[in-house]
């Protein structure tokens, strides 16, 4: 593959790359900089990309283990996990969407690392499984076991316990053939 081309293919993941770096991050500063890392490790490393091979799996790898790697850094900072110092700082949403979007993001950031990534991989960044599993280093089933146990968890977390309780949005409407409570 020429520079030019591999170029242009970097460019085209960026989306991809800064919204699950931002889904797993939190914070839009962190994840611009998690971003930027996976571009210059990406680049500076294309020549082990093998032609042919999925371009988009090889940069989440990338970024998750850049992100994995920052994780262990930050074991020695102190950590607002439960976002009490941010939710002190942080504006109160004035409308009903913006608090179920807030809670949402809240129960997310409660599941484990592997769930959340998992969740995210194949609901946000429309990763196939095979494409998480790949991503994530692990099979398959492993993979669908983390999305099932993240959708669960999130249910339970938001305190839903069928369709009826997700409400007359569309969007979320969507959403009840991949919920847990549906066979």
């Amino acid at each position: 593959m020429t520079q030019d081309i591999f170029r242009d293919d970097l460019i085209r993941e960026m989306p991809n790359l800064r919204a699950f770096a931002l889904s797993l991050c939190g914070s839009t500063a962190q994840a611009d900089d998690l971003m930027q890392d996976t571009l210059v490790k990406a680049w500076s490393h294309r020549t082990s990309f093998q032609d042919g091979s999925n371009l988009r799996a090889w940069l989440f790898t990338i970024l998750r283990n850049s992100f994995y790697s920052l994780k262990r850094r930050e074991q020695h900072e102190i950590s607002d996990s439960d976002a009490q110092i941010a939710e002190s700082m942080a504006a109160k949403p004035e409308q009903e969407g913006h608090l179920h979007l807030h809670d949402f993001h809240l129960a997310l950031a409660r599941l484990p690392d592997e769930q959340r990534e998992a969740l995210i991989l194949i609901g946000a960044s429309g990763l196939s499984y095979e494409e998480a599993a790949l991503v994530c280093n692990v099979a398959v089933g492993t993979v669908k076991s983390r999305v099932n146990r993240a959708r669960a968890r999130l249910a339970e977390l938001l305190d839903i316990k069928g369709p009826e309780d997700i409400g007359d949005d569309p969007q979320l409407a969507s959403l009840q053939s991949r919920s847990p409570w549906r066979g």
